[in-house]
């Protein structure tokens, strides 16, 4: 790491190292199997001056969100739920109608935009990779294909119409130049506008192993103290703060223009107390972080082991990014899971990244009937369970890597 990228402080400490590992969402076709990858270190540092966790930046984003992004966020049920929720909430809370505007920043393929258009609200998606805005355009929600930062920002102001809220799920953590998105966010919202923001919370990453949350497109990783000192930086305050199930453990913040209209709801001084109370405002409580993740490897591998032992044939459910993390970091491959299903179409026929484990469609469960089906995607395991709950008719078992393995019948 060269320099902070909320602070510009030049000093870090090893907050977790993963070693090499290849871009999480780089999915292999076939004829690229036998050809050179590209790995690169896999290691988040805390910022001695601000305690922000960040990564080093190895990829330019345009070769991550490429016209090939293979994420599409429609093929999770429960994250269309999250979205149409949170529409009908800000619709209620804040009075959003017809003669207001949202624009949400990483629109991805219109799984939150498309639930405010239902509901007469007029919406502009923002999404830099084309096949995935190509996805939205098709449901009739009007997406650019750009990125966001202060110039797209100040074109979007200059034609006249300024966003009542703006909203960005997810995408915080993947900016590299962290200070200049956020600065475009404060140039485009309305005078009295709002903004929401929400992301795997760090305190949840720290307590529950999430370890495989750290993957190369996640350039930053963010407490309630170090998100606060980024938006202050750029004259925008937060009035609210909601913890979320989501993703492990998420944080929802609520930002406007210093001095806005919003009165302080109190939750983010709880939060901020209690975060300090936790030490997350001292370096310290970032020590032990490491050792907890490399003995949830250990644990891992000794399922696996063990398993594969006793003659059990194990499959793997999700080609989610940080499945990719888990795999690769704990050096699973063929050996120890045939295959992994996925719903999305984007990803069967094509092999994950370093692991060259083979996706195919979810169907492939039923037809090779394994002892055990582990669930990549863990903040998921309840919709995956019931999707997937057939497997008990053969004895089949669902198993959580994280944050400890535990085997469900």
């Amino acid at each position: 790491m060269k320099k902070c990228r909320s602070c510009g402080a030049t000093a870090f400490r090893s907050f977790c190292d993963l070693g090499m590992s290849p871009p999480s969402n780089s999915f292999l076709k076939a004829e690229r199997l036998n050809r050179k990858e590209a790995f690169f270190p896999l290691h988040a540092f805390v910022c001695e001056r601000c305690l922000l966790v960040q990564l080093e930046q190895f990829q330019d984003p345009g070769e991550i969100f490429s016209s090939d992004y293979a994420y599409f966020s429609s093929y999770s049920d429960a994250w269309l739920r999250h979205a149409e929720s949170y529409v009908a909430t800000m619709i209620e809370r804040f009075g959003l109608g017809s003669d207001h505007f949202v624009v949400e920043v990483a629109s991805n393929d219109g799984y939150l935009l498309q639930f405010f258009r239902k509901r007469g609200v007029p919406c502009l998606g923002i999404e830099p990779s084309a096949n995935v805005a190509e996805a939205a355009i098709s449901k009739g929600v009007p997406t650019r294909v750009e990125f966001f930062g202060a110039d797209s920002a100040q074109r979007l102001a200059a034609t006249g119409r300024r966003p009542d809220l703006i909203l960005g799920n997810n995408v915080l953590a993947h900016v590299p130049d962290l200070n200049d998105f956020v600065h475009g966010l404060r140039l485009l919202l309305a005078p009295s506008g709002l903004i929401t923001i929400e992301f795997p919370y760090l305190e949840r990453l720290m307590a529950e192993n999430q370890f495989d949350t750290i993957y190369h497109e996640h350039f930053c990783y963010f407490s309630l103290l170090s998100v606060e000192a980024v938006f202050r930086r750029q004259e925008l305050e937060l009035f609210d703060v909601e913890r979320l199930p989501t993703h492990g453990g998420s944080l929802r913040i609520f930002a406007q223009h210093a001095g806005g209209p919003h009165d302080a709801s109190g939750r983010v001084e709880a939060l901020r107390e209690e975060e300090r109370v936790n030490g997350l405002d001292r370096l310290e409580a970032y020590s032990g972080f490491a050792e907890r993740v490399r003995e949830t490897k250990r644990a891992l591998l000794d399922f696996l082991i063990s398993a594969k032992r006793a003659g059990k044939c194990i499959a793997g459910y999700g080609a989610a990014a940080k499945g990719n993390t888990l795999l690769n970091y704990c050096g699973v491959r063929t050996d120890f899971i045939d295959y992994v299903v996925d719903r999305s179409p984007q990803k069967q026929g094509r092999f994950l990244p370093g692991t060259h484990i083979p996706v195919l469609a979810p169907e492939h469960v039923a037809e090779t009937r394994p002892d055990y089906l582990l669930i990549l995607p863990w903040n998921l395991k309840a919709e995956v369970m019931a999707q997937m709950s057939h497997i008990r008719a053969w004895g089949g078992q669902f198993v959580v890597p994280i944050p400890r393995v535990e085997v469900l019948p």
